[in-house]
């Protein structure tokens, strides 16, 4: 992968194409807003490798196949912060992890030295067919259905990763390609707003969680009007937790992040997507909490990755 962060990208017809995922960002206003937030914190962050550079930590070291990711995914200033040192040579490496936006990946696991950490290389697909499967098998309640018999409301999204193209229609109705249907999850909370409670996992635990929440009217869009840094203690219960960590188990997640949503009429939480190589903090997040949530996560990771207890 080029080391110039603008060939990720094709600007065309008024938008900035994502060649990787396919994933259109529309060229506005907002985005300017957005790429600004996310120097400030870039900046910060920085200083972490920096700093990590001139007091000369060396260990443990990270190597990413096939792809390197760039500064805007989390595992990025996560591993600078956690003092990881980015090599290019996998077969050197006490960590391996696969990094790859792709929906469905089928790479051979690379040669690696005795010892070393292997992550994600167990997650190969996280299309929303095969979430919905590894949800119903973790907490024993479903979340797809078959829009040819289900009567009433319901969700129609895109198989691909990252797409926020979800719908709201009603069936029974013939099902489109590349399409996956799932049952809509009534997760308004006060104030005209719907909430997700994105849960960040490290070693296949959950870490963190950033409460993100926007209006209802675009619920399917990743524009949040509001962002809160929690801990999954404080959003899920115990029982809750472990379908969570089953779930991650199911999928092969070692890292990465889950949208979770609570339906406020039955209670029930239903995980309703995956991401393997997630972005964050989220833009709306305060500086001070993207700060805290990335140092929470480097503790976790050094503690799951490398058997040692971080500092």
């Amino acid at each position: 992968m080029s080391r110039n962060w603008l060939t990720d990208f094709k600007y065309e017809d008024g938008a900035w194409l994502v060649k990787k995922t396919g994933h259109r960002v529309p060229a506005n206003f907002q985005l300017a807003n957005d790429i600004f937030t996310w120097l400030t914190f870039y900046t910060l962050a920085q200083s972490w490798r920096t700093w990590r550079r001139i007091t000369g930590h060396k260990r443990p070291t990270i190597a990413f196949h096939p792809d390197k990711p760039r500064p805007w995914y989390f595992i990025w200033p996560v591993m600078h912060a956690s003092g990881a040192k980015l090599i290019s040579d996998v077969s050197a490496a006490d960590i391996v992890f696969q990094f790859d936006d792709s929906t469905q990946v089928r790479h051979d696991t690379p040669k690696t030295r005795p010892g070393a950490t292997l992550v994600n290389f167990g997650c190969t697909d996280i299309s929303k067919s095969n979430v919905a499967v590894a949800f119903e098998r973790a907490a024993g309640y479903g979340l797809k259905v078959d829009p040819r018999t289900y009567p009433g409301p319901m969700v129609e999204k895109s198989e691909k990763n990252a797409c926020h193209d979800g719908r709201i229609i009603e069936g029974p109705m013939e099902p489109l390609e590349d399409k996956t249907y799932q049952r809509l999850i009534d997760n308004e909370i006060d104030g005209g707003l719907v909430e997700d409670l994105r849960c960040c996992i490290v070693g296949g635990e959950p870490t963190l969680v950033f409460r993100k929440r926007r209006p209802l009217a675009r619920r399917f869009l990743n524009e949040n009007a509001e962002v809160l840094l929690d801990e999954p203690k404080n959003c899920y219960t115990t029982d809750e937790i472990a379908v969570i960590r089953a779930f991650a188990a199911e999928l092969g997640l070692d890292w990465g992040g889950v949208d979770v949503l609570r339906d406020r009429t039955s209670g029930r939480i239903y995980i309703v997507d995956a991401n393997k190589t997630d972005m964050g903090p989220p833009v709306a997040l305060k500086l001070g909490d993207k700060l805290k949530s990335t140092r929470r996560m480097a503790r976790a990771f050094v503690t799951a990755f490398t058997g040692k207890r971080s500092a």
